[in-house]
């Protein structure tokens, strides 16, 4: 008699189950939106998905989530170029709070189809939202999620963020020098074995050897944020064995056959620039960019 007692306890103290659109992430209700959602996450048809996400921003639907689902799901497809066509056309029916994050995907789009020069356009123009005060909508932070985990993210850590995608949009484009002053900047506001690891490639293409191998013995110290990553380290490691061959090939090179003055000026031009004084930074982030304008804009 007791353990049915305990049992029926058990069944009241239940948890109430939970609804449908809550155990699938949707949002409730049933309109062009919802019903996108539902195909896009429960019945996983990403094709029939596009077609209601279209409804729905006709219908003036929910469209700036819509939108950037939309464009999502169209790059998920590889239809890459349709996305950003959509974005372009569609973006002023939503909301000023919604351009930001409209902004992030068109990054990624054109990061995915190699349009570098108008990522890089981007990039700069989102940079100078931030010295206008208009990132996160006027407020000193914004949630991020990562993972399904949220998180707070600063200006000055957005800051460093964007200039270190500017960094690897110039390193594509084959700007090793604006590429340079950019991650010195990134590292500058916010330093992280991750740019050091770009900016060390960066300074490799351009023979900057003993930078590179002092930017490398910071991360494998343990000097930088995130030096204790597994897959940040090993970069590293790769990194440093580069730099060696390139160091071995360069002696190889002079001792072959490279001219006496030849070797001379290399030489002399790599001691100038470890003898070059830095120039003092001052903040905020754009009076340090300010002298670099010409570079950035190439």
């Amino acid at each position: 008699m007791s353990q049915r007692k305990d049992e029926n306890k058990e069944e009241l103290h239940q948890a109430p189950p939970q609804p449908y659109h809550v155990i699938h992430k949707l949002p409730p209700g049933d309109s062009p939106y919802v019903r996108a959602k539902h195909v896009q996450l429960v019945e996983k048809d990403p094709e029939a998905a596009i077609l209601l996400f279209w409804k729905a921003i006709n219908a003036g639907d929910r469209v700036d989530s819509a939108l950037k689902d939309m464009a999502v799901v169209m790059k998920q497809q590889d239809r890459v170029e349709e996305a950003i066509e959509a974005i372009k056309s569609f973006r002023d029916r939503c909301s000023k709070q919604a351009q930001e994050s409209l902004d992030n995907v068109l990054i990624d789009l054109y990061k995915k189809c190699g349009r570098i020069e108008e990522q890089i356009e981007l990039l700069k123009r989102k940079l100078w939202m931030i010295h206008q005060g208009e990132a996160f909508n006027g407020k000193p932070t914004k949630t991020a999620r990562s993972h399904g985990r949220k998180f707070q993210v600063t200006v000055k850590q957005e800051t460093s963020r964007i200039l270190g995608n500017l960094g690897w949009a110039y390193m594509q484009h084959g700007n090793y020098l604006a590429a340079e002053a950019v991650y010195h900047k990134a590292q500058l506001i916010d330093p992280d074995a991750n740019k050091a690891c770009n900016l060390c490639l960066c300074l490799i293409k351009q023979r900057k050897y003993n930078e590179a191998h002092s930017v490398l013995s910071d991360i494998l110290q343990g000097s930088l944020p995130g030096s204790d990553d597994p897959k940040l380290r090993s970069r590293a490691l790769e990194l440093l064995e580069e730099l060696k061959t390139c160091q071995s090939s360069l002696l190889s090179s002079t001792a072959a056959g490279l001219s006496i003055e030849d070797a001379f000026v290399e030489g002399l031009d790599q001691l100038i620039r470890e003898w070059t004084p830095i120039r003092p930074r001052r903040l905020p982030i754009f009076e340090e960019i300010s002298p670099l304008r010409d570079q950035l804009a190439c």
